[in-house]
């Protein structure tokens, strides 16, 4: 697996990300999207035409996630939640940044399997534990807390009923069960290194992104169990998320970061693309 993934990877383009996050794949357009956070730029790649278009975004936007409209995004950012048209390059306020969550900026973001965006909070320093989970419905509204107390949530999966996602400076991965006014956390793992984001695979395997280990991990998930496989060693010191696309959903994209390193490689802050033989799911969409 080690030699194929090898055998297989490249980096995509010329861009390095100060803090490269949050990879989707839009099946519809057959793009890739992903921000820098630190930069406040939106990144889109279209792999089949060799394509990469840049964009601002607001300051701090951790996310730009797929909704039901085509071209029509939703930018997680530190100033609220916006509906962002691509085409226009116009954004509208969907909700407001939580009032108690002031100073603090977003970090992972998704949207579950119901529509309904899922989005996390934490101290910009990354030292106070005061991080939380969020869920706005998709009817919009104001976003509802899920979980308190974390410092850096990360990773954010649904499979087998449950959620999966991870706390990265406590070195936590966690399952979770999702209540109408909770995330009621079952099991939690202390791993190697920090997790950071994850994809997962149609067969339950969780790929994690482990910040300044340059490595991914694979652990197999079934209802509240988790199994580490393997690692698969990365030419990047501080990878930062992943997700599968492609035609096949065999296409794996891992975001990574310059940020923080005194040295930092040519290709450090690269987005990184690797064949596999995994198979993912299309991203779910926000209902607009």
């Amino acid at each position: 697996m080690n030699r194929l993934m090898a055998d297989n990877l490249r980096c995509v383009g010329d861009y390095r990300a100060q803090l490269g996050e949050t990879p989707i794949w839009c099946e519809r357009s057959a793009s890739l999207l992903w921000v820098d956070i630190l930069a406040g730029k939106l990144l889109r790649h279209w792999p089949q035409a060799q394509r990469t278009e840049i964009h601002e975004v607001p300051e701090f936007t951790s996310a730009v996630l797929l909704t039901t409209l085509q071209d029509v995004f939703i930018a997680v950012s530190q100033s609220g939640i916006w509906r962002y048209d691509y085409l226009s390059l116009t954004k509208t306020l969907l909700s407001p940044w939580p009032e108690v969550e002031k100073g603090k900026r977003p970090n992972e973001a998704a949207i579950a399997p119901d529509g309904s965006l899922w989005f996390s909070t934490m101290d910009p320093k990354a030292i106070e534990t005061s991080g939380a989970w969020y869920r706005l419905d998709a009817a919009g509204g104001e976003a509802k807390k899920m979980l308190g107390a974390q410092q850096v949530p990360n990773t954010l999966q649904w499979h087998d009923d449950y959620v999966w996602f991870a706390d990265s400076l406590r070195h936590q991965i966690h399952c979770a069960r999702e209540t109408t006014d909770a995330l009621i956390i079952e099991q939690s793992w202390t791993v190697p290194g920090i997790p950071d984001g994850s994809a997962l695979t149609t067969d339950g395997l969780l790929i994690n992104a482990r910040w300044g280990s340059s490595l991914l991990t694979v652990a197999a998930l079934k209802k509240t169990t988790m199994t580490p496989l393997y690692d698969l060693p990365l030419p990047v010191c501080q990878p930062s998320s992943c997700t599968l696309g492609g035609s096949e959903f065999s296409d794996l994209f891992i975001t990574s970061a310059r940020d923080g390193l005194l040295s930092p490689g040519s290709i450090d802050g690269a987005l990184i693309s690797i064949k596999t033989p995994y198979t993912g799911r299309p991203a779910n969409r926000f209902r607009l």
